[in-house]
């Protein structure tokens, strides 16, 4: 039988480019469940797997309670419908969040054209235009 590849909190931390305060806090938030040798952790490669799937979870904007509860999912006997259907609610809440937030930073980006354009106008009737700043691309 072949050895089974482990991994040490710090070659985690390096990997992904985490302290490994971060490392522990997903652990104590029951989403890594490392092995203890003596006072060390080791991490399996499904721990490895899960924190890799917990950061991409992070970058789609999911908290962790929602990251947990998918990847809890994936590692029950399954039926991949149920998690997929999950999963699309999930990403669809985060979808219209961030297209929410996409509306109001349009709207703010327009005021803010809106102010600089009647700044450059008065400017121009003031007969100084070249002290305002230059229209950014």
């Amino acid at each position: 039988m072949g050895k089974t590849t482990t991994y040490t909190i710090g070659d985690l931390a390096r990997e992904f480019d985490l302290t490994t305060r971060a490392i522990r806090f997903y652990e104590d938030m029951g989403l890594l469940q490392p092995r203890r040798q003596g006072r060390q952790r080791v991490y399996s490669a499904r721990d490895r797997t899960r924190l890799k799937l917990v950061l991409r979870a992070k970058r789609l904007g999911l908290s962790l309670t929602e990251a947990k509860e998918l990847i809890d999912m994936y590692d029950s006997p399954r039926d991949t419908g149920p998690q997929l259907r999950k999963f699309l609610e999930v990403l669809a809440v985060h979808r219209r969040q961030i297209e929410e937030q996409m509306a109001d930073l349009q709207a703010t980006l327009d005021e803010i054209k809106a102010h600089e354009k009647e700044a450059r106008t008065l400017l121009a009737r003031l007969g100084d235009g070249a002290t305002a700043p230059e229209k950014a691309a």
